[in-house]
């Protein structure tokens, strides 16, 4: 403690190892849903002889981020109540338990309960992670450390898909040992990760957490994300009727996630550059044109090129969403306002499927692309209008 102080304990900068817990906690997230995703058709064989095996072994990919999306706002509590340490160790030791329990289950009911519970942890492990972000970095050093966030988030798609079906072939359970992952990072955080006192904040401000600019930045991430999970639910269809085999295929949709990540190293330097409003917009119409470039060529070169483009987007997108939430939420908010970001994107990819399918069975899947595209660059030409109206009368 330093002379002259009230008592209060000095914040120090987080450590290299504290910064890597982190980071290795948010690789665990978005990609937790998918895990298994390589073990489905296995897993339905398995389940044959129970009722209803089809639909429930599709569930148990689903309903993780349905529950995601449903219990984040508890999570949001929690993390501004309880601190964001105390929610980000007992969520991912949820998440080593819960997402392991399916290599011992034999029963696919209980397999559902486990994959729900999956999802609790999910949404304290993003929620905590975000907050511990907001609450340790300002300015520069925050826009940095989430552009590498989403880096991370990024490159888990890339690492664990393949070493998820990789495992598959081996037996279907097998994957399920990746989720022990997060027992580790629950290691390491115990040693590592600690609260601000800025995280321990009275919960003021709360007239002013959620502005009509916060709901509407949650309604960007849930239909931004709704969009952009057609590349992992549609594309595989669409180049498959092309007679694509499944190798072509995960090479294709990987163009998306390698672009993501790219968005995410890419970020710093654009917002330095942009306001948050115009690379909001910038996202917008990189994600539609990249679908439309995937709608109007019908080809593997190019609907490789539409997932690279579409992906810089959300790669920008995400990063720069919690940007502008963390730099808007009172401290004592801010597990709360964050929240609503992840339960944003995980409603999308949980509702993608769903309301696509009608348009799909519609039109088919590359027209379906191709309005999609259309209504993005629309949405973003109306919003760039909007913008620059706004900025014109307050510079008056």
């Amino acid at each position: 403690m330093q002379p002259g102080t009230t008592g209060a304990p000095v914040w120090r900068a987080p450590g290299v190892l504290s910064r890597g817990t982190v980071l290795a906690a948010a690789t665990l997230t978005i990609m937790a849903p998918a895990i298994i995703a390589p073990s489905l058709p296995l897993m339905e064989q398995v389940f044959a002889d129970q009722r209803g095996a089809s639909l429930l072994v599709r569930l148990a990919l689903t309903i993780t981020s349905l529950t995601v999306a449903l219990t984040a706002p508890f999570a949001g509590l929690a993390a501004d109540r309880l601190g964001r340490r105390s929610l980000l160790l007992a969520s991912l030791v949820l998440y080593a338990v819960s997402g392991t329990a399916g290599y011992f289950l034999d029963d696919l009911v209980l397999l559902l309960v486990s994959r729900a519970v999956l999802g609790v942890a999910v949404a304290g492990v993003m929620t905590a992670v975000n907050a511990i972000i907001a609450d340790w970095f300002d300015g520069p050093a925050r826009t940095a450390f989430l552009g590498l966030q989403q880096v991370f988030a990024s490159l888990s798609g890339a690492v664990l898909l393949p070493l998820a079906g990789l495992l598959a072939t081996v037996g279907w359970r097998v994957p399920f040992w990746l989720y022990t992952t997060a027992a580790l990072v629950a290691l390491a955080a115990v040693f590592s990760v600690r609260d601000r006192s800025a995280a321990a904040a009275p919960a003021s401000g709360h007239g002013r957490a959620f502005t009509g600019g916060v709901l509407g930045i949650y309604a960007l991430a849930l239909v931004a994300t709704m969009a952009f999970y057609m590349a992992p639910t549609q594309v595989p269809f669409l180049l498959t009727a092309q007679g694509n085999g499944p190798v072509l295929v995960g090479l294709v949709v990987a163009c998306g996630t390698l672009a993501s990540t790219l968005g995410g190293f890419a970020f710093p330097a654009v917002r330095t550059k942009l306001s948050s409003g115009v690379v909001t917009v910038l996202c917008v119409a990189l994600l539609g044109s990249g679908w439309l470039l995937v709608g109007v060529t019908g080809t593997v070169a190019g609907t490789s090129a539409g997932l690279f483009v579409g992906g810089l987007g959300v790669g920008l997108a995400i990063p720069n969403l919690t940007l502008r939430l963390s730099d808007v939420a009172p401290p004592g908010w801010r597990g709360r306002v964050l929240s609503g970001l992840v339960s944003g994107i995980f409603l999308g990819q949980f509702l993608s499927p769903l309301l696509v399918q009608p348009l799909i069975a519609f039109t088919g899947v590359g027209t379906a692309f191709t309005w999609s595209g259309v209504a993005m660059l629309a949405g973003a030409l109306v919003a760039g209008v909007s913008l620059r109206t706004t900025s014109e009368r307050t510079s008056r």
